[in-house]
């Protein structure tokens, strides 16, 4: 199991983040005592991971909440939706963050009757119960992705999609969690991640900090060992799913999931329910986030291109379901055509 600091921690009434930019070389936890500060906090990856972020949200609007218990209920809703809108323009790609949100939302307007420090006691103990569910979410990911781990395997993750991404387990890694603690014998590759090395920095160091076998490779390497017959498996996470199967994942994955076509390797994404998003038709339509040029221009704090270049950097880019084997959800491993089974077991409920 992980043996790692929790990434998002509420204890007694406030919200501590684990600052995922200093990783691996420092462990810093920085608590969040302002609305803007846990925006700037998603904004610049310092939570970062769908779920993580939809729970830092959550938690967020709780936090932003507490100096405006004074306001009549109609004004505190108000208030509520602005800062719910607020917090959601920090990272458009991501449904979760959107989801966690409009859910405390919706709870806060079925109490219009209600006082406004009771309407923050309800969104605290929301927010504490979405944080409780995607730790279930998470260890049914693991549950129903484990079959596919076998002993000698050599296992090709892309990103972070483990425990600093999520609550505990993660969605990804989950399963490879889990068939590490059964005593399976296998490997893991970890793309570094480019531009921003969340698997470098973050998935490297949280698989071999928990003792799993894990070696890591640049992005430009996978084809190659795959060539080579070492990976015989790729799971990945996903910060949206579309009706139609679609996924968006971290830059790269796209050219992941190709080669793993290619090879005849399987390529399955990990996710939980709050990531599938059916008002979102198909791939064409999810807004992929543009960061800024440092992250590319930069590496570490010296500059690595010429002055004044132009710079492309989406955050994301989105792979077809037809390249998609599987996706392990918290209720098994759906398989095409997504758009029946992904309805057959996921349908929009009313929040």
């Amino acid at each position: 199991m992980p043996t790692l600091p929790p990434s998002i921690r509420w204890e007694h009434g406030e919200l501590y983040l684990l600052d995922q930019t200093r990783l691996p070389l420092e462990t810093v936890i920085e608590r969040q005592d302002t609305l803007e500060q846990v925006w700037d906090s998603i904004k610049r990856l310092k939570v970062r991971g769908a779920p993580a972020i939809g729970i830092a949200g959550a938690y967020g609007l709780v936090v932003g909440l507490k100096g405006k218990m004074d306001l009549p209920t109609a004004d505190f809703l108000a208030e509520l939706e602005r800062q719910a809108a607020y917090l959601d323009s920090a990272r458009p790609t991501a449904v979760n963050l959107r989801w966690a949100l409009t859910r405390l939302v919706r709870l806060a307007q079925t109490m219009a009757d209600a006082a406004a420090p009771q309407i923050l006691s309800a969104l605290e103990r929301e927010a504490i119960q979405i944080h409780d569910e995607d730790r279930r979410l998470c260890r049914a990911i693991g549950s129903h992705g484990l079959p596919l781990i076998q002993p000698g395997m050599g296992v090709l993750t892309h990103c972070n999609a483990g425990a600093l991404a999520t609550s505990e387990l993660g969605t990804a890694l989950a399963p490879l969690y889990l068939a590490h603690d059964r005593g399976l014998e296998f490997r893991v590759y970890a793309d570094e991640t480019r531009p921003l090395l969340q698997g470098a920095r973050l998935t490297s160091w949280e698989l071999q900090q928990s003792g799993l076998d894990v070696t890591l490779i640049c992005d430009n390497m996978a084809a190659h060992l795959m060539s080579q017959g070492l990976i015989d498996l790729v799971i990945v996470g996903t910060d949206r799913v579309a009706a139609n199967g679609d996924v968006a994942n971290k830059i790269g994955t796209l050219s992941v999931a190709i080669a793993a076509h290619y090879f005849g390797i399987p390529f399955y994404v990990a996710c939980p329910y709050s990531t599938i998003d059916f008002d979102t038709p198909d791939g064409k339509a999810i807004v992929i986030e543009e960061r800024g040029n440092a992250e590319v221009t930069e590496f570490g704090d010296r500059r690595t291109a010429p002055a004044g270049i132009a710079v492309r950097n989406p955050a994301f880019d989105v792979t077809p379901h037809t390249l998609v084997t599987g996706l392990i959800t918290d209720q098994g491993i759906l398989r095409p055509p997504y758009v029946e089974t992904l309805r057959q077991h996921h349908a929009p409920v009313p929040l």
